[in-house]
């Protein structure tokens, strides 16, 4: 019988190399991996998966409790599995199960928290971020943040580093392992881990750990295995090749644990989620790169420069061969001087950066975020344990040609296409379930019958699949039972229910919408505030646009906007009294997105039979009563009062004038702004008035000449007083216009000059004689 303990590094290419070349020459009977136990049955699915991929385990009913364990084509433990299924060799893992970290997960964890780990030799036990877990093995729970660890301070790798004369750990790992040609010296790094652990007294977490993955160990040697290999990260070598604790203290060490029922299946991973910036505290600053290094390990840092070309070229840039050759050349004598065995990334770097993107600092971005990330996503087989929900979008984007993909990608939908709206349908219902693979994006000049989309897929976005499959087997129907939970809500206002109507219908979701529609209808009849009001009508008037649009029946919300609209126009009067600055401001955007909603609502025919698309209110107030007169006529209404708030007034009034029912705007605006009103309410009236653009001073002389003077009117302490409301309103103004209106008073000036110069003083003399006469001067 013999035990060969392989200590690793997680996502290392020299490590998997050297595992795959070890594992080959021991044969062993069976292969022991760091990872939950509870994953045994899901080592055969492994042959049909695409790195890189993630073990996910999560608690039933509560999936907010779950970890992942990520694993990439280069990860040792990976090779391991691959080894073992190709060769019939049985593989477990041996660390400590789910069931039990998961049970000891801190309840504020974050759902769905990125695995992290430490590294092992990357930084000390106990330090890692809580709620996590990785490919060694290590899951959420145990030690928390702060967690003492006696018997050891720093860096393990550190401080091997630091002996051999790097500063930097990561560099000295990469040069004495990732980079090396030969075999990885498993001995000498076993070595070197039992001397830094020594007098290292495990926490808690790490010492369950440990302790279940010699009870493996032991097992394993009980069932008459007489090959073993244990692949684990490299610091935990000593625990389980040195002087033993017995069986007795490990099974004390693991009495009591909690536990609750874990489930796991394989998920696609994505470079970016592996990388160390996304949260990841096991991950790797450079996964391409690693896997370059993996795949290629012939000219490697040839390879990778001309990849790098290649990249800059299809952006346009012009890098040509020569370019490759020098950046080549340096990257060698980089790494001749600083004593590397080889060009590292950050070689290949400094040479492209200097030769191929001559300095260019976003040229060097572009090739870290497509090279040095990647932006690789794995893929899982159909045969992968799945809920009926994820199998179900697998179905869809496989029937839609919606390939999921880790990369942002920007796509154009026509609705009037059926394929393009029935990927809008699917986009719509995943957002309604939280799963944000699409994020839509405001496309102007388009029409309503175009989307735009940004799609990106994210590994959390099964976990969010698998958190609402109690909700229905198919995305339609968990969507729309989820609508209808969000619509029974009693925390549910009246905005979110009037988006949620709107989700619906974008989302085609029919079955869902009488249940939303009938909650909306009794919250907005027991709601007395108006502004909630005027706050949901826009959502509800898209809705029922959204509806005609797609060919979706909106049966039903004509009559809840009518009745919508009239309760804001019998509450608007009161509304608008006594308000203060902050509150007409607020007040005045409600104004403006009804007015805007208005605008979109139809007006029935005149031949129209009785009641058709009308409340019962409004036909009762007779056949000339539509949605757009309605609300004219309370505008028109209001603007006649004397107590408005001047932005109010001053708003209402070119609300009025470009609508065509005013004509007297000038005078209205003379009253607002004559010598008896206070200089702040004229400024008010002024920046209400002119909110909707600047082009009416240009087009209009006359109001124009008003406003010029009023502010020459002004005092010097008056103007700047005002002056603050002024900047915000004429800044407002697009650059054209304020150039046109400046251009205007410049040519109005220059009239007013040279009618001084035209006069004709011979025919004039006459005339200044006959007024000397009467005021009884003399003419000198």
């Amino acid at each position: 019988m013999s035990v060969s303990v392989l200590g690793v590094r997680h996502h290392g290419p020299g490590s998997a190399r050297a595992v795959r070349r070890e594992l080959e020459r021991l044969r062993p009977d069976v292969i022991l991996i760091e990872g939950p136990p509870e994953a045994d049955a899901l080592v055969t699915h492994a042959p049909g998966l695409e790195p890189p991929v993630a073990l996910l385990a999560h608690v039933p009913g509560a999936p907010a409790r779950a970890a992942f364990w990520p694993f990439a084509e280069f990860s040792p433990e990976w090779q391991a599995i691959r080894y073992g299924t190709s060769a019939s060799v049985p593989v477990r893992f041996c660390d400590l199960p789910a069931a039990h970290s998961l049970a000891d997960d801190p309840p504020d964890d974050p759902p769905g928290a990125d695995p992290g780990d430490h590294d092992p030799g990357t930084e000390p036990p106990g330090t890692e971020p809580p709620g996590t877990a990785v490919p060694d093995g290590v899951a959420p729970g145990g030690a928390r943040p702060g967690a003492a660890v006696t018997g050891m301070r720093g860096d393990p790798i550190g401080a091997l580093a630091a002996a051999a004369g790097y500063d930097d750990p990561e560099r000295w790992w990469e040069d004495v392992v990732e980079h090396r040609g030969g075999d990885t010296p498993f001995e000498a790094i076993a070595e070197a881990m039992a001397a830094v652990r020594e007098g290292y007294r495990p926490d808690e977490r790490e010492a369950r750990r440990e302790a279940y993955m010699r009870k493996t160990l032991r097992a394993a040697i009980k069932q008459g295995f007489g090959r073993i290999a244990v692949v684990c990260g490299a610091w935990h070598v000593p625990a389980l090749t040195g002087p033993l604790p017995s069986v007795t203290a490990d099974n004390a060490v693991l009495r009591g644990l909690p536990k609750v029922k874990a489930e796991l299946t394989w998920v696609p991973w994505t470079y970016g989620r592996l990388a160390s910036w996304s949260g990841y505290g096991a991950g790797i600053t450079s996964p391409g790169w690693y896997h370059h290094l993996f795949d290629t390990p012939d000219r490697p840092v040839e390879r990778w420069l001309a990849a790098a070309a290649a990249v800059l070229r299809d952006e346009g840039l012009a890098v040509s061969s020569a370019h490759v050759i020098e950046s080549v050349r340096l990257a060698g004598s980089l790494a001749a001087l600083r004593g590397r065995p080889l060009a590292g990334l950050g070689e290949v770097t400094e040479a492209a950066r200097a030769v191929l993107c001559e300095g260019d600092d976003l040229a060097v971005e572009l090739i870290q975020r497509r090279m040095v990330v990647g932006d690789r996503l794995g893929h899982v087989s159909d045969g992968t344990p799945m809920v009926p929900l994820q199998r179900d979008l697998r179905e869809r984007q496989r029937r839609l040609k919606l390939r999921p993909e880790a990369l942002d990608r920007e796509i154009d939908l026509d609705l009037r296409k059926p394929l393009d709206l029935d990927r809008s349908h699917l986009l719509h219902r995943l957002r309604l379930l939280g799963v944000g693979w699409g994020t839509p994006v405001r496309a102007r000049g388009k029409g309503t019958f175009r989307e735009t989309w940004t799609l990106q897929w994210r590994p959390e976005h099964d976990l969010a699949l698998i958190e609402h499959a109690a909700l229905g087997t198919t995305v339609p129907s968990a969507a729309a039972q989820r609508a209808r939970d969000l619509a029974g809500a009693p925390s549910a206002t009246l905005a979110d229910l009037t988006s949620l109507v709107e989700q619906c219908l974008l989302a085609d979701l029919p079955q869902a919408l009488p249940g939303v529609l009938a909650a909306l209808s009794a919250k907005a009849a027991l709601d007395t505030d108006v502004t909630h009001l005027m706050a949901a009508l826009p959502a509800m008037v898209r809705a029922h646009r959204y509806g005609d649009v797609r060919g979706t029946s909106a049966d039903g919300l004509a009559v809840i906007v009518r009745s919508m609209l009239e309760r804001i126009c019998v509450g608007l009067p009161v509304a608008v009294t006594g308000l203060d600055d902050d509150a007409a401001a607020g007040l005045l955007k409600h104004v403006d997105a009804v007015h805007s909603a208005v605008a979109l609502l139809t007006d029935p025919p005149e031949n129209a039979p009785p009641g058709a698309a009308r409340s019962d209110a409004v036909e009762e107030a007779g056949p000339a009563v539509s949605p757009r007169g309605r609300w004219m006529g309370t505008l028109r209404g209001i603007s006649d009062r004397q107590d408005l708030h001047g932005l109010i007034e001053g708003r209402l009034t070119r609300i009025l004038l470009d609508s065509g029912e005013l004509d007297d705007a000038g005078d209205r605006m003379s009253r607002a702004m004559s010598r008896g009103q206070a200089p702040a309410r004229a400024a008010a009236w002024v920046e209400g008035f002119l909110s909707g653009g600047g082009l009416l001073l240009v087009h209009d002389p006359r109001l124009l000449g008003l406003v010029d003077d009023w502010l020459t009117g002004l005092s010097g302490e008056q103007f700047i007083d005002v002056l603050p409301l002024l900047r915000r309103t004429f800044g407002g103004f697009a650059a054209p216009e304020r150039r046109s209106i400046g251009e205007r008073l410049r040519s109005a000036g220059r009239d007013d000059a040279d009618g001084d110069q035209d006069v004709d003083e011979h025919r004039a003399a006459a005339a200044v004689a006959t007024v000397l006469s009467i005021i009884g001067g003399t003419d000198k």
